[in-house]
């Protein structure tokens, strides 16, 4: 963000945003794929394959948390 100072010089204001904004992003779009995954799998009537449905429902999942635990833990 820019802003001027009283002397009309043009400086950088630095903007607060939370920590858990990724974390939020990310949960949402983790919970979409498995809302619709699950969706397709139980009311639609055409089941994925077993490997997909563990890979959707359970590793995606699994890795974002591992990558936005350590994407948390390593900011200051």
């Amino acid at each position: 963000m820019v802003a001027l100072d009283s002397n009309s010089n043009l400086r950088r204001c630095r903007v607060q945003r939370s920590r858990l904004t990724p974390w939020y992003i990310g949960i949402i779009i983790i919970l979409a794929a498995v809302g619709y995954t699950a969706y397709q799998m139980f009311y639609v009537g055409c089941p994925a394959p077993a490997g997909v449905e563990m890979i959707v429902l359970a590793v995606i999942p699994l890795v974002y948390l591992s990558l936005m635990y350590l994407t948390f833990v390593s900011q200051k």
